[in-house]
């Protein structure tokens, strides 16, 4: 369990790591912005200049959205969040600025491919990179919508205020780096905010008794038989947020590692599908 931690911390300071290497050697020198908070401390960093880094920004506009996900979202998914973005402000302070192409679009597509990376593998081990993530969980809690639509509103606004303020063709390669992050989270991590998984286990009891302790969902059993083994087992239909995988996964692996567990996407419910 500690070594398991320990990795999770490793991987969260290389995609902390590896978000902090996009903006300073490819976006930020080139005026092209990252989405979310990056993106704002960005944009802040610009209009305030000397007076406050991206980096310091960064930090002080995630305090409030800690806080928040503590309440809201859970204490070990906002612990590594903040982990994952108190390592980002510390990196973009220490890493310097360096203009590595003057190519504006080689920096727009590498820096939001190196950012993506950074992002996707966070998510995959059941943290994020703070910010609109927990925004967007707390208000897709309440509202039962989609997070893309924070995040579509929120970049949006990044991308007209770069436009306003630097000129459209920053706000068109910033579209292109928003493309391009987005792009590669998919492949990394999954686009989508609900998940149905289909478990199929000799120990049914255990499991469901070690999903309730660690998710607040609900579960539906049913009765299934292993065709070459004749064996009775149960399968156990479990919808859940993305940001819940990484924690269902390790309940699988320590109830019972030999279980057959199939992940699909969800793209609608009809019921109810409990929010907090």
């Amino acid at each position: 369990m500690i070594w398991l931690e320990t990795k999770k911390l490793i991987v969260v300071a290389i995609g902390a790591l590896l978000n902090a290497m996009a903006m300073n050697f490819f976006l930020i020198p080139a005026n092209v912005y990252a989405s979310g908070f990056a993106g704002v401390a960005q944009l802040l960093s610009g209009i305030f200049g000397s007076f406050a880094s991206t980096g310091i920004l960064l930090f002080i506009l995630n305090i409030p959205v800690t806080i928040l996900g503590w309440k809201k979202v859970g204490k070990s998914f906002t612990l590594y969040s903040f982990i994952s973005v108190f390592l980002m402000s510390l990196f973009l302070e220490i890493i310097p600025i360096i203009q590595l192409s003057e190519d504006i679009l080689l920096n727009a597509v590498f820096g939001g491919v190196i950012a993506a990376v950074g992002v996707g593998i966070t998510l995959k081990w059941g943290a994020s990179t703070g910010g609109m993530d927990i925004v967007a969980m707390v208000l897709s809690r309440m509202k039962d919508r989609p997070v893309g639509t924070y995040f579509f509103t929120l970049n949006g606004i990044i991308i007209v205020t770069a436009g306003f303020l630097y000129g459209w063709e920053k706000a068109l390669y910033t579209l292109v780096t928003l493309y391009a992050s987005t792009r590669v989270i998919d492949a990394i991590h999954t686009r989508h905010e609900k998940l149905t998984a289909m478990i199929v286990t000799k120990k049914s009891d255990e499991m469901k008794k070690a999903v309730h302790a660690k998710l607040v969902r609900g579960i539906t059993t049913v009765p299934a038989k292993g065709a070459f083994t004749n064996e009775d087992k149960e399968m156990m239909i479990i919808v859940i947020t993305r940001y819940e995988l990484y924690d269902l996964m390790q309940v699988v692996n320590e109830v019972d590692p030999n279980a057959f567990t199939n992940i699909v996407q969800t793209t609608g419910i009809i019921g109810f599908f409990r929010k907090d």
